[in-house]
């Protein structure tokens, strides 16, 4: 049992350390090498295929899921369900089911008319990092503004659309049986925030008293809202669903409440699960996804590699970009410049890369090779596009003065 411990232990002191070393490199850097970046470099040199310095132990790996987790939960928070709704939502969800019709497509050929496969490819290549673009964005001034709106409704299906394809495409059951779970969920999830809130709406002293003590030792209302997250990623791990679905669903349900009781709630709440989260969970997250890179091997597969980031521009940043320019008079955005970051910000894939070829993986639908591509080919996007994109879109003009 001590030995066991000793063993978590170093191994997480390890992801601590170059968790703390990574955002000094990239303010070093001025964040053209982003903080997610150094975390994935740092990974995949303390882990098994190099230096050998952490492993994936079973702590260590509850700890990542954790961390999953909280990053999905961040970026249902900022997903505004009005916006999904109207038109340019709907024409962002239209826009990714192309997107996917195309990757799918595309990937058949690329992995030689292996059909799962091509549907994990064409799946990954689809996803877009909401949840490592917020801090970029926020970084830039770029939240407010038009462009980061844009990004923000693209990036909201682009986030929960792969996660429920890949719950319905790549499950081990049958298609309609993940149907079933993936509405079955839906009620639960909703169940999960209507019942607790319609009870304090009939109690309501006990609902002042709890928002009373949000800013105290007890900080109710931010338990609570790790109580949703941990009830809807536990629903997901026994429907044998990925666990982001649970997450996403989470953030976005927990900001709706939030904001109907009181909009300083919801603000308040997301800013303290960005400390938590950005001190230490997501960052494992993200070390631990560089661990299961395998350098040498990526090396060798240089081509695949380039490739795979060749079609995730193709099939996600081209379409989105073109959608916008043909549905200029609907757009917000006043530039071909402006629609051209989008299609980059939109392109910029990791988290949904990393848990599709973590199931696809673990399931024998991709090899180990394939799966340290993909995810080196996620991070080369979280490198260049988003860097891209900001040279495209300019200053703000929050920030012009």
């Amino acid at each position: 049992m001590h030995h066991q411990l000793v063993e978590n232990l170093v191994s997480v002191w390890w992801i601590a350390a170059v968790a703390a070393l990574a955002p000094i490199l990239a303010l070093i850097t001025r964040r053209y090498v982003p903080d997610v970046v150094w975390l994935l470099a740092f990974g995949a040199l303390i882990g098994p295929n190099l230096l050998g310095l952490a492993e994936q132990t079973q702590a260590v790996e509850f700890l990542r899921e954790l961390g999953m987790g909280f990053l999905f939960l961040l970026a249902g928070f900022e997903v505004n369900t009005s916006d999904m709704r109207a038109k340019a939502g709907r024409r962002a969800a239209w826009t990714w089911l192309i997107c996917a019709a195309l990757g799918i497509g595309a990937s058949f050929f690329l992995v030689h008319g292996q059909w799962q496969a091509a549907v994990a490819f064409g799946i990954a290549s689809t996803s877009t990092a909401l949840g490592t673009l917020l801090p970029i964005l926020k970084d830039s001034g770029t939240m407010n503004t038009p462009l980061g709106k844009a990004v923000l409704v693209h990036g909201a299906y682009g986030e929960l659309l792969p996660i429920v394809a890949m719950s319905l495409l790549l499950s081990t059951r049958g298609t309609g049986v993940s149907a079933a779970l993936l509405v079955l969920f839906a009620v639960l999830a909703v169940l999960a925030i209507a019942v607790p809130a319609r009870f304090f709406r009939r109690v309501p002293l006990l609902a002042r008293a709890l928002s009373q003590a949000s800013n105290s030792t007890m900080q109710t209302m931010m338990r609570m809202t790790v109580l949703l997250l941990v009830t809807l990623m536990l629903v997901t791990a026994v429907f044998d669903l990925d666990v982001a679905l649970g997450a996403f669903a989470a953030g976005i349900l927990a900001n709706a409440v939030l904001k109907a009781i009181k909009a300083e709630h919801a603000s308040e709440v997301m800013h303290k699960v960005e400390v938590l989260g950005f001190s230490f969970l997501i960052p494992v997250f993200f070390v631990t996804s560089g661990m299961n890179i395998n350098l040498s091997q990526v090396i060798a597969q240089w081509p695949l590699l380039l490739a795979f980031v060749g079609l995730i521009i193709l099939v996600r940043g081209l379409p989105v970009f073109l959608r916008e320019q043909f549905a200029s008079q609907t757009s917000e955005l006043g530039s071909v410049r402006e629609r051209l970051a989008l299609g980059f910000y939109a392109a910029t894939g990791l988290p949904i890369i990393v848990a599709v070829t973590q199931i696809a993986g673990s399931s024998g639908i991709l090899s180990e090779v394939a799966v340290s591509v993909m995810v080196t080919g996620g991070a080369l996007t979280v490198l260049v596009f988003p860097a891209v994109a900001k040279l495209l879109g300019g200053k703000p003009a929050s920030m012009a003065t």
